[in-house]
């Protein structure tokens, strides 16, 4: 366990540069990990000095990429689980759990799952049992490829874009006038291992 959160926290430094693309208006995205997460309510932001606030029911995220404002208002985008040399049943379980969770309180989060260290493709039981993860990811070693740092990052930025949609459809929704859509899709996109 604390071996995968020091390879989480490696990322870190190479993914925050990355994330400068995914700017939006007044929102920049960022990215840390540990972050402690409220599971309780519905929240659609979080005011300044929220962060790391220990008084609600929470769960540790891995890695959490989230908008921030200057003022240090913050929305959670993504998080996304890391596992080091493969899943069991239990973890798929526990971890799409722990998503299904976290999307009751941020109905617009979206979540995935890396895998480092694991030289095959994404395991039949994540992919039976992850139901709420919105991406599942695997590398090779612990130490990603340049190509799969570029599909990590890509997924990133694809995913921020899909949080902040998400949000704006479910807190338009409640606005006169707004904008009304007949289709929503989501589709699925897979890449080849090797």
């Amino acid at each position: 366990m604390a071996r995968e959160k020091q390879w989480v926290q490696s990322l870190l430094g190479r993914l925050q540069p990355a994330l400068l693309a995914c700017r939006a208006g007044d929102w920049r995205a960022e990215a840390c990990a540990g972050e402690r997460f409220t599971y309780a309510h519905e929240i659609y932001f979080y005011p300044k000095g929220s962060r790391g606030d220990t008084t609600s029911r929470q769960y540790e995220t891995d890695l959490l990429i989230y908008d921030i404002r200057e003022n240090g208002d913050w929305i959670p985008r993504l998080v996304i689980e890391g596992k080091l040399g493969g899943v069991s049943t239990h973890d798929a379980l526990t971890y799409s759990s722990k998503a299904a969770t976290h999307k009751h309180v941020h109905p617009y989060l979206r979540y995935g799952i890396l895998i480092g260290a694991f030289d095959d493709a994404i395991p039949g039981r994540l992919i039976r049992h992850g139901a709420f993860f919105d991406f599942m990811m695997v590398w090779q070693t612990e130490e990603p490829s340049n190509k799969e740092w570029s599909e990590f990052v890509d997924v990133i930025a694809d995913e921020v874009v899909a949080s902040r949609t998400l949000q704006a459809l479910l807190t338009e929704n409640r606005i006169r006038g707004r904008k009304r859509f007949r289709l929503l899709h989501r589709p699925l996109r897979l890449n080849e291992s090797k």
